[in-house]
């Protein structure tokens, strides 16, 4: 599962740089990673199911750097996966965000498709 590890992790790193990139970088990027359906849960009950509902949420402040540590995958079958790892980063004037963060991928037509997403702030 070499493959897995590098590929999920290489994903995450290529999600946090889009994200760096602005609205329409983000935007771009995880139109094309979002699986069809997708479930995102974050701190104060919010829930997000809809991609468009996500799509338009990643409308704030590009981050200014990000640094991910101590990654960890867990592959849930052939073309399934989960990821952890902890995240600190910064939007330009902010305080430093930190939170650990678990997503979960299955691979559709040979691309990795995000299911399910998850930060807990630390």
């Amino acid at each position: 599962m070499i493959d897995m590890v590098d590929e999920l992790i290489d994903l995450e790193e290529r999600g946090w740089t889009a994200l760096t990139g602005g609205e329409a970088a983000a935007r771009e990027f995880y139109d094309a990673v979002m699986d069809k359906e997708v479930v995102m849960l974050f701190p104060g009950g919010i829930i997000l199911s809809s991609r468009d509902e996500i799509l338009r949420s990643m409308g704030g402040p590009p981050w200014a750097w990000f640094r991910i540590t101590e990654p960890r995958t867990l592959a849930l079958g052939n073309d399934a996966g989960l990821i952890a790892y902890g995240v600190k980063a910064q939007r330009e004037g902010g305080e430093v965000y930190a939170a650990l963060i678990s997503n979960a991928y299955v691979r559709r037509g040979g691309e990795w498709k995000m299911v399910f997403h998850q930060p807990t702030p630390e």
